[in-house]
């Protein structure tokens, strides 16, 4: 069930007329909250829904026990067997096939044969987002930052609340659980903010996303030899609105879906594409990840507290890791690395706040260096990067794309160029006369118009992390 799919669009009217009914009463709530989070998880495969349940027991106890216990010896423990469980899964699931392959390489070298021993298991989705989310509620207890929570049924809301369980954002619990106490107030207006925000959402994913990789994408990383180097320059500008368009299209929808619920969910992206340095890249990508690295990762790993020498290797040692939570192949390290790398060169640039000259070309070297970027994380192998790199540099033009695609590409620029204010103000021109309740029908039926014209459609590609 994704967001894009007719069950998801017959399943959340449903749940939100049982959530209305029963939302003056806490408990209820709750309970339904949680149940409707769990079977919107075991819609995928369900068996997985128990690696959920095991992670937010085993956090809610050691949380209640990190709270109340004085032995440093023992609260070090206590917060290492979360870790310990939390990542083995995640390791177990995700890395296990990857990290062997690359050691019985690495012995093969030196003439040690290791027989295979390979799981067949599929990656459960939105593990390394659930992970993460569970992670951060005992660290925050372990730094006396956060109090427990006495509700297990709370905790476990938070922990799989389904908005944003499979691709985020990822929700700290001192944001969400002090939200969760309080009475469900829904305003009209926050339920019209809602609805447009899942608007928003399914025409950036469906009518520019997958509009993009159905035009060029797909066949140009598929096959780079068979396309000139204007067209593999096109296909990489491509890939880069689509990632945009695609991930921040499904945390909009995220953030609009929870809205309807009552609950705040933090912002994921803030026109990224317009930063003009590296590290101002990371402010406004993938919001929620890049601040989780960095206040429990860069941080604990000492951050920028020491030498030059030593803040480029924390600076790497998260990137790499940052990468590598995003997949089990050497492509996704690579990205890592490379984004440690300009992270490392370009630390010092200060970002100006006015507009000129000079902030142009820092705005658009920067954008270059995360196009490249693109192309690391998109390719499927060594092979592949390669091919796409050497015709590249061939220097041929002309074009297999017609001018669908480059208005696509023009749209997508659009969208995300443009400051949300004036996307809201140029919305609400030709809605704002009509009463809430006809605005909602017009959402609705667009919402319900693209999911149809979605049918057959690719998931979200942030799913498979």
């Amino acid at each position: 069930m994704t967001f894009n799919s007719l069950p998801f669009a017959l399943f959340l009217p449903i749940f939100l007329i049982l959530f209305y009914a029963c939302c003056t009463k806490q408990r209820l709530r709750d309970v339904l909250l949680l149940t409707g989070s769990y079977f919107f998880y075991m819609s995928w495969y369900w068996q997985y829904a128990g690696l959920i349940a095991l992670s937010t027991i085993v956090d809610f106890a050691i949380g209640r026990k990190l709270h109340y216990e004085t032995n440093e010896k023992k609260r070090k423990l206590l917060v290492l067997a979360s870790l310990v469980l939390n990542l083995g899964i995640l390791a177990i699931f995700k890395y296990f096939n990857f990290f062997f392959d690359a050691s019985r390489s690495m012995f093969a070298l030196v003439g040690i044969d290791i027989p295979e021993i390979y799981h067949q298991l599929l990656l459960p989705v939105g593990i390394s987002f659930y992970t993460f989310q569970t992670l951060s509620y005992t660290l925050d207890i372990y730094r006396k930052n956060l109090k427990p929570e006495h509700s297990f049924v709370k905790f476990a809301v938070f922990v799989s609340f389904f908005p944003q369980l499979v691709a985020g954002p990822i929700v700290r619990a001192k944001d969400f659980l002090p939200q969760i106490d309080l009475p469900t107030k829904v305003s009209a207006e926050q339920w019209e903010s809602g609805l447009k925000l899942v608007f928003i959402g399914l025409f950036k994913k469906i009518v520019i996303a997958d509009l993009l990789a159905y035009l060029a994408v797909d066949a140009v990383f598929e096959n780079p030899s068979a396309y000139s180097s204007w067209d593999l320059l096109i296909g990489l500008y491509a890939y880069t609105f689509q990632i945009y368009c695609d991930f921040s299209g499904y945390s909009d929808i995220a953030i609009g879906v929870a809205l309807m619920l009552g609950f705040i969910l933090p912002p994921n992206f803030n026109r990224p594409y317009l930063a003009q340095s590296p590290s101002d890249f990371w402010k406004r990508w993938h919001i929620s990840l890049s601040s989780w690295l960095r206040d429990y990762l860069y941080i604990s790993l000492g951050g920028n507290r020491g030498s030059t020498l030593f803040t480029a290797r924390n600076l790497m040692i998260t990137m790499v890791l940052g990468g590598l939570w995003h997949g089990a192949a050497f492509n996704f390290i690579l990205w890592g690395a490379f984004h440690g790398c300009i992270l490392i060169f370009t630390r010092n640039i200060v970002v100006e706040s006015q507009f000129n000259g000079k902030m142009l070309a820092k705005i658009l070297i920067n954008f270059h260096l995360i196009v490249f970027s693109w192309l690391l994380f998109r390719v499927t192998s060594i092979e592949n990067f390669t091919d796409y790199v050497s015709g590249f540099f061939q220097f041929t033009g002309g074009s297999q794309f017609n001018g669908l695609l480059y208005g696509i590409l023009g749209l997508a620029a659009l969208v995300h160029f443009t400051p949300r204010s004036l996307i809201d103000r140029a919305v609400n021109k030709y809605l704002d006369p009509m009463a809430i309740p006809l605005k909602s029908l017009v959402y609705v039926g667009l919402i319900f118009l693209f999911v149809g014209a979605s049918i057959g459609a690719p998931s979200f590609i942030y799913f498979q992390f």
